[in-house]
């Protein structure tokens, strides 16, 4: 039956994280995966969220099964948490907000949905962009297409040829955009280059689907969601997947939400009807405890202000392994040209440039992992593997 099958090549991040995990060497250090890493290298149990799991503990309850769209007061959350203050969007209710399965069930959900409801269109994604968009989409039948993103000459966006590709766009065609700390260049467009893509998309009549996965990693809460709220605000329909597991550290909870903006509540219920068709076709509902934790942290207000500000302290420590990074490879005589992607760049991961040959010489020679496009996660440097990670840049550069 099966002897035609061929054998799964693997995902290229977690077959490289699997790699690390079997390497012997005491120095080595990982920067591929996308998770935070505290201070000592260490994956961190937010003050928070303990304190959520403490109260949760002491209230042991029967677990049934939750609804097919999950835990109401969850699924209340999310849309608070993502749209804010929106003018209108919470008395006309016209958005259809659903627990998934992080933000990977949540892009999967919203590409089976399209799916089946507008079947001739086709996906758009930025050059580059996480492996897996192109993955899910393509598996869920969709053709995936590119839009010029990242110039690897000015370590920037290619914004007008961005503009230029998304004009070329035929209507109701869907293109999928990063809300903040674009993965995996980190360059993001401003608020003003923001206005411009929103005003063509309603212009074309594209469809938006936004993937925040790291909301508060960016500038913070509010100012990395601009995109998803612009878009809101306009009365342009979109849908956004978005992720807990980087900014509640829950990865492996699997916590996420996708949302759609529609034109009205009527519109909305019905949307909400086909999501968890979908989900009933796929896994049927979603886990209750880690949806349980995060209500309880963003709806306590004691807990959602020490999150916050845990939040931001992770934030301001990537920030800071930004510029130390870039201070020991000056001190090391890296050009400058070949630095400023270190500090221009945001958020978790830096295209640093480097050649797939440099990246595997990084991992084989001195066992500092990256990904083979260059991709460094800049949330797993610390105090005591920077120097690391900077001596063996400069041998492989310096060479």
């Amino acid at each position: 039956m099966f002897e035609h099958v061929k054998a799964f090549p693997g995902d290229p991040i977690l077959s490289l994280n699997e790699d690390f995990q079997d390497d012997p060497r005491v120095n080595k250090v990982n920067l591929s995966i996308g998770i935070y890493f505290d201070a000592y290298g260490k994956l961190p149990v937010m003050a928070a969220v303990r304190d959520a799991e403490h109260a949760l503990a002491r209230e042991t309850r029967p677990r049934p099964y939750l609804p097919m769209a999950g835990l109401p007061d969850y699924r209340d959350a999310v849309y608070q948490l993502v749209f804010g203050n929106v003018c209108g969007v919470h008395t006309e209710r016209r958005i259809a907000t659903l627990q998934t399965l992080g933000g990977s069930g949540a892009l999967k959900v919203g590409a089976d949905f399209l799916r089946r409801t507008l079947p001739n269109a086709q996906v758009w994604i930025s050059d580059p962009s996480w492996e897996n968009h192109r993955v899910v989409f393509e598996r869920a039948g969709f053709t995936v297409n590119t839009y010029p993103y990242y110039d690897s000459a000015t370590g920037g966006v290619r914004f007008t040829a961005m503009l230029d590709a998304l004009r070329a766009i035929s209507n109701r065609h869907i293109v999928l955009l990063h809300a903040c700390c674009h993965n995996p260049t980190g360059v993001d467009l401003d608020h003003h280059q923001w206005r411009e893509v929103i005003s063509l998309i309603e212009k074309k009549e594209l469809l938006p689907f936004i993937d925040m996965a790291y909301q508060g990693f960016g500038t913070d809460l509010d100012d990395d969601a601009f995109a998803v709220r612009e878009l809101t605000a306009r009365g342009i329909s979109c849908l956004v997947a978005n992720s807990f597991s980087k900014n509640f550290a829950l990865y492996g909870e699997r916590c996420g939400g996708l949302s759609v903006v529609c034109q009205s509540n009527e519109e909305a219920t019905r949307v909400l009807g086909q999501l968890t068709g979908a989900v009933r076709s796929n896994y049927s509902n979603p886990p209750t405890y880690g949806a349980k934790v995060v209500h309880r942290v963003l709806c306590t207000p004691i807990l959602r202000t020490l999150w916050q500000s845990e939040l931001a302290s992770m934030c301001k420590r990537i920030a800071a392994m930004r510029h130390a990074i870039y201070e020991r490879l000056k001190d090391r005589r890296i050009e400058d040209s070949l630095l400023s992607c270190y500090v221009r760049q945001r958020g978790m991961f830096t295209y640093t440039g480097f050649s797939s040959t440099q990246v595997d010489r990084l991992r084989t020679e001195h066992g500092v992992y990256l990904v083979r496009s260059g991709r460094m996660c800049i949330a797993g440097l610390n105090e005591q593997n920077i120097d690391v990670v900077a001596d063996a840049i400069a041998r492989v550069l310096l060479v």
